[in-house]
């Protein structure tokens, strides 16, 4: 080889997929915006958010209803859309990141269990709906931290296929205990089910001003391991050898995904498909390096969940579907085309 041909460093990052997925994130946020029932003028609408920003001053001729409607309403709706779907896909890469599975998903030591337990526990206790929040955060971190402890239990290192294992054995646990809970309390059923599909209903920011800090967070821990995912994905002996902690790289990056899933989860329900068919379409676009898999899939996520909640919003007329069945009617027939991709090539 000459010299002319040695590599000088590490590729660089494409910024192609990224400036795409932005400019898609735009139009979707753009939708969200100015579609509605409501029939807001579209140029007011706009003319209304640039109101809000700082040393702007424009008059956008709505009323003080429609404004409400813009500001109140819409706009923390788009972004709290925006910020759960970037949570959940980017939580979603960096599991299959470090568990070297394309299929796992955030939900995959519990966190969904988890948080469906908590916030049924609050539900049927009759609390403030304001307490289901903070009961389903909990219940999805206590599950999480219960996969860690299971799978250490016998001195266990805590390997990728054990900890999955736990996982699972937690999550039927917390899923048993809530199917009890709602058995015992058939009165609450319907809200409680209301919850699991999962709902981005809200006036004002309050949930938004709730997620942020733990999707920052997530967002800063994750992109600071990104670069570990990469050589991860050669195996853990591989790693190892290069000068990678395999173990705590996976409790770093299940922490700090786990800490934004189960966030986002409290917010918004369990939406369902977002972690996983997110980052694999992405893989498929950009190939599988964190330094670009990570922000195109919270751009994407961000978009592909605003524009599932457009649809949840306006496919129906004088009602509103739970935005975790649009998910579902997208993921699972694209998740069964994958399962059947991989039994084509696996044959």
């Amino acid at each position: 080889m000459s010299a002319a041909t040695l590599p000088l460093g590490p590729p660089r990052p494409r910024l192609g997929p990224v400036v795409v997925s932005v400019g898609v994130l735009m139009v979707a946020a753009f939708g969200s915006l100015v579609l509605g029932p409501a029939g807001v003028d579209p140029w007011r609408a706009i003319v209304e958010v640039l109101d809000h920003i700082p040393l702007v001053s424009l008059d956008s001729g709505l009323s003080s209803q429609e404004a409400a409607i813009v500001w109140q309403i819409r706009v923390p709706r788009l972004v709290l859309a925006g910020l759960v779907g970037a949570t959940l896909a980017g939580s979603g890469a960096a599991y299959q990141g470090v568990f070297r599975n394309p299929l796992a998903d955030p939900y995959l030591l519990g966190v969904a269990a988890g948080a469906g337990l908590g916030a049924t526990i609050a539900i049927v206790s009759g609390l403030p709906t304001s307490t289901i929040p903070p009961l389903a955060f909990t219940g999805a971190v206590v599950a999480v931290v219960a996969a860690f402890g299971l799978a250490s239990l016998g001195g266990s290192r805590r390997s990728g296929a054990t900890l999955i294992l736990s996982g699972v054995a937690v999550a039927a646990f917390f899923t048993a205990m809530q199917t009890y809970l709602q058995q015992q309390h058939a009165d609450t059923i319907r809200q409680v089910f209301s919850w699991i599909l999962g709902r981005l209903g809200t006036t004002g920011w309050g949930d938004v001003r709730t997620l942020v800090p733990y999707a920052v967070v997530s967002w800063l821990v994750l992109f600071a391991y990104r670069r570990h995912l990469d050589v991860m994905a050669v195996g853990e002996e591989e790693a190892s050898t290069l000068g990678i902690d395999p173990v705590r790289v996976r409790l770093m990056v299940v922490a700090g995904a786990t800490l934004g899933a189960a966030a986002a989860v409290a917010v918004s329900g369990l939406i369902a498909f977002v972690g996983i068919i997110v980052p694999h379409i992405v893989r498929l676009a950009t190939g599988p390096s964190h330094r670009v898999l990570l922000p195109v899939s919270l751009t994407g996520g961000a978009a592909f969940l605003m524009t599932a909640d457009l649809v949840a919003r306006t496919v129906q007329s004088g009602g509103e579907l739970p935005i975790g069945v649009v998910t579902a009617f997208v993921g699972a027939p694209f998740f069964a085309f994958i399962l059947a991709t991989r039994r084509e090539v696996s044959a």
